[in-house]
C-alpha cells in the first residue's frame, strides 16, 4: 500500500520534479557530471563500433527494459490490426522533422549567429531521429486512443531505429555545415549503430520477452515498485544530462539564443501534434486513431537523444538544449491534448507515463 502511495505521488508531481532536477543540474552539476565518468566496459557491434557502458547508458537501458515489461501480450497481438495506418504514422514521424529542419535551416540564414543555428539544427536532428516515446501510449490510452496503433508506433519505431536514425542524421548532415555536418554524418555511419542496438533495441526486446514469460499477476505485483524505481532512475538520468548542458548555457547566457530555442521547439511540438490531427483527417480516421496519431507523432524518446548527444557530441553541449526544451514542451502539449480528448473517467494504462520513455 505504501509503495502504491509513493508511485502515485511521483506520478502526480512528476512534472514539478522534472523542473526541479533541471534546476539542480544548473546550480549543483558536479554529481551529475561525475556520473558520466562511471563505466562498466565496452560492447562491440558488428561494424566495429562500440558502446561505452557508462552509468547513464545503463540507466537508459533499464528504462527501456522496464517499458518492454509493461507491454501486455494481448496488446502485441493487435499491432498490425491496421498496417496502412501504422505505416503512415511511421512515415510521418520521419518526414515531419526533416521538413521542419529544412525550414529552420532556410530561415536561419537571417539569424546573425551562424553557430547558434547549427547547434539548433543538430539538436532538432537528435529530437527527430529518436523513436516514439513509450509514454505516448499511456497518454493516448488515457485519452481513449487506439491502444494497438499507439503501441505499434512505439514498438516499430524503436525496432527500426538502427535504420531510421542514421537516415535522419545523414539528412540533417546535408543541411548543416562544417564540424556540425561532419559530426552528424560520422555518427550516422558508425557511432550510432552500437548505441541503438545495445541501449535501445536490446533492452526493449529483452523486456518484451521477459513480459511474455511472466504471468499478469506476477507483473501486477511488482508494477508499483518498478514505477517507483523507474521514476527515480529517470529523474537521476535527467539530472545528469542537465548537469552537462545547462551550466554552460547559463554561464554567460545568450538570451536571444535561448528564446530562439524555446520558440522553435514549441513550434515543432505544436506542428508534430497537429500533424497527427491533420493525418487523421486526411485518412478519415476515427477519434481513437486520431488521438493515437497525435500523441505518437508529438512525443519522442528524448532520454535516448540526451544520452546520445552527451556521448557523441560532447564537444557541442549546446545541442542538448533543444532536446531538453522539447521534452518540457511535449509534456505540456500532452497535458493539453489529454484534457481536450480524454473522457471523464480515464483508463489506466499498462505503460509507464514517464516523459522520456
Amino acid at each position: 500500500m505504501k509503495i502504491n502511495c509513493i508511485a502515485h505521488w511521483l506520478h502526480h508531481h512528476f512534472f514539478k520534479l522534472l523542473l526541479m532536477v533541471h534546476i539542480l543540474g544548473l546550480f549543483v552539476p558536479t554529481l551529475g557530471q561525475q556520473m558520466r565518468l562511471v563505466s562498466f566496459g565496452k560492447l562491440y557491434w558488428f561494424d566495429g563500433s562500440f558502446l561505452e557502458m557508462t552509468l547513464p547508458v545503463v540507466m537508459l537501458s533499464f528504462l527501456l527494459f522496464n517499458a518492454g515489461i509493461a507491454i501486455k501480450a494481448s496488446e502485441l497481438l493487435q499491432l498490425f490490426k491496421k498496417p496502412w495506418m501504422l505505416g503512415l504514422g511511421l512515415l510521418a514521424n520521419l518526414v515531419i522533422p526533416l521538413l521542419f529542419g529544412w525550414g529552420i535551416a532556410s530561415l536561419g540564414a537571417f539569424w546573425p549567429n551562424h553557430a547558434e543555428i547549427q547547434n539548433l539544427l543538430v539538436g532538432l536532428a537528435l529530437v527527430g531521429a529518436m523513436p516514439i516515446a513509450g509514454s505516448s501510449t499511456a497518454w493516448s490510452q488515457n485519452a481513449s486512443g487506439n491502444v494497438a496503433l499507439s503501441l505499434g508506433l512505439v514498438v516499430l519505431s524503436t525496432m527500426l531505429s538502427p535504420i531510421t536514425t542514421p537516415l535522419i542524421f545523414h539528412a540533417f548532415g546535408w543541411i548543416t555545415v562544417g564540424d556540425y555536418s561532419d559530426d552528424l554524418h560520422e555518427i550516422a555511419q558508425a557511432g550510432v549503430s552500437a548505441f541503438l542496438a545495445f541501449s535501445v533495441v536490446l533492452p526493449s526486446v529483452v523486456g518484451i520477452l521477459t513480459r511474455l514469460c511472466l504471468k499478469d499477476v506476477q507483473v501486477e505485483a511488482v508494477r508499483p515498485s518498478l514505477k517507483v524505481v523507474n521514476s527515480i532512475n529517470l529523474l537521476w538520468l535527467i539530472y545528469s544530462n542537465a548537469a552537462v548542458a545547462l551550466p554552460k548555457a547559463f554561464a554567460s547566457p545568450d538570451w536571444d539564443f535561448l528564446a530562439l530555442i524555446i520558440a522553435v521547439t514549441v513550434t515543432l511540438c505544436v506542428v508534430a501534434f497537429g500533424s497527427g490531427w491533420v493525418l487523421s483527417k486526411l485518412t478519415k480516421a476515427d477519434p481513437a486513431e486520431r488521438t493515437a496519431l497525435m500523441f505518437g507523432l508529438g512525443m519522442n524518446n528524448n532520454g535516448t537523444g540526451l544520452v546520445l548527444s552527451s556521448l557523441a557530441l560532447a564537444d557541442h553541449p549546446l545541442v542538448m538544449l533543444p532536446i531538453i526544451f522539447y521534452n518540457l514542451a511535449q509534456q505540456v502539449m500532452a497535458g493539453v491534448a489529454d484534457r481536450v480528448f480524454s473522457e471523464k473517467m480515464p483508463k489506466i494504462s499498462s505503460f509507464s507515463n514517464n516523459p522520456l520513455q
